[in-house]
């Protein structure tokens, strides 16, 4: 059994922390307020310029002494754009994680931006934008991103050419000082620790280091519908999508399940009518994502241009069919996927440093697995069957790249 301290430092930081007794690692997921929707609207890629800096040196060490120090230590660390957080995540032993929070916090409080990084900067920023072309799956999904959520959380974490070819080493030190506040920030820790002897040295480490950021708004609406995009490729990538309900939502473990039984295993709908009947894709499958204001569902397939109209076709079909119900053995077998990967999740302490902080943001309050296992249970056929046959899907968005457009109604 874990037990899960949830804290608001002094300085308004929200941290959860969660001990596990049966493991000897813990983990580090830091969300900061630095997220693709909260960069100025002429400033989309900012974000991915300071994810990059953010390990480039902090407090009173350079790129390579910080870097080392942090390897002493066997700390494995990243950092990665999200669409409302920049995160900061890392995992090491647990004794040795508070030797660890000095340097984690220096990331956080006193990044050094060095100005002979800059240009290192830009140019890998520019080569993984550039890099879309090669994969046109990826480009397809985040096109269909763009389309389908207004904006700013339509942004797709990878920036604009024009916005790293001007930015300035000033411009990056004052967005990271703007936004990188403990209001806003959300920090999970699971584990090997002790959770009173982290909170105690987190208030000391951060004492100085105050502020509230402000969330994004949106400012429009998003456009939906088609979008052909012609490229003279072998391939058709097909990416559609539709809404969900947000994580707060009674019904979004309900849309789990549903989704679950599209498209959880090589038994889900999609699978089993588009690929193994039919043939006619080599890939397929869908997946929810629920938010802390909407959720939404995407749907991707990997076809030939020649099978790609009927590939299209029959996935529609088969999102419409699920309104007509769900049968008691695809039920059952949806519930012990999302269980099982409940499980996995649990013998991993990033996934549950992960899950304090989403929880946290989304819903407000963290979950144990107990909980979330808890809810699965709870979840019935008729409950399933009453949501899939009522449920808004909003207006869909479908994007497709390949040689010709596809007729979509």
């Amino acid at each position: 059994m874990t037990n899960i301290v949830t804290a608001t430092l002094a300085n308004g930081l929200l941290v959860a922390i969660e001990t596990v007794p049966s493991v000897s690692s813990v983990a580090v997921n830091w969300l900061l307020p630095i997220g693709s929707a909260t960069d100025p609207a002429d400033g989309d890629g900012f974000a991915a310029m300071l994810s990059d800096f953010a390990l480039r040196g902090a407090g009173l060490r350079d790129s390579r002494e910080h870097s080392d120090a942090l390897d002493r230590l066997g700390v494995n660390k990243g950092c990665d754009v999200q669409t409302h957080h920049l995160r900061l995540e890392a995992t090491l032993l647990g004794n040795r994680l508070a030797d660890a929070l000095p340097l984690l916090t220096d990331v956080i409080t006193a990044p050094l931006m060095q100005a002979e990084h800059l240009a290192a900067v830009r140019s890998l920023c520019l080569q993984s934008l550039e890099g879309l072309d090669d994969d046109p799956q990826t480009l397809a999904m985040l096109r269909l991103r763009e389309r389908h959520l207004p904006p700013p959380f339509n942004r797709t974490g990878y920036g604009e050419p024009a916005v790293f070819e001007h930015a300035t080493i000033d411009g990056l030190r004052q967005s990271w000082s703007a936004r990188c506040k403990p209001g806003g920030s959300i920090l999970g820790i699971a584990g090997a620790v002790d959770a009173d002897a982290v909170l105690a040295q987190l208030d000391s480490l951060l004492l100085d280091w105050q502020g509230q950021a402000p969330p994004p708004t949106k400012h429009g609406e998003a456009p939906r519908g088609y979008l052909p995009i012609e490229q003279t490729t072998a391939q058709m990538h097909i990416g559609v999508a539709w809404d969900g309900p947000r994580e707060a939502d009674p019904a979004s473990m309900i849309e789990r399940v549903a989704i679950s039984v599209l498209s959880g295993s090589t038994s889900g709908r999609l699978f089993t009518e588009v690929r193994q009947k039919r043939s006619l894709c080599y890939s397929v499958g869908a997946s929810y994502r629920a938010g802390k204001d909407s959720g939404v569902v995407t749907l991707y397939a990997g076809t030939t241009p020649e099978r790609a109209q009927e590939t299209l076709e029959v996935c529609l079909a088969e999102i419409d069919r699920l309104r007509e119900g769900v049968r008691d053995d695809e039920f059952k077998r949806a519930v012990v996927g999302l269980k099982s990967q409940q499980v996995m999740q649990g013998e991993s302490t990033p996934s549950r440093a992960a899950a304090l902080v989403y929880d946290l943001f989304r819903i407000g309050r963290a979950r144990t697995l107990e909980e979330v296992a808890a809810q699965i249970d709870a979840v019935t056929l008729d409950q399933v069957n009453a949501h899939v046959a009522a449920r808004d899907l909003g207006r869909t968005t479908i994007v497709t790249i390949g040689p010709t457009p596809l007729a979509c109604k």
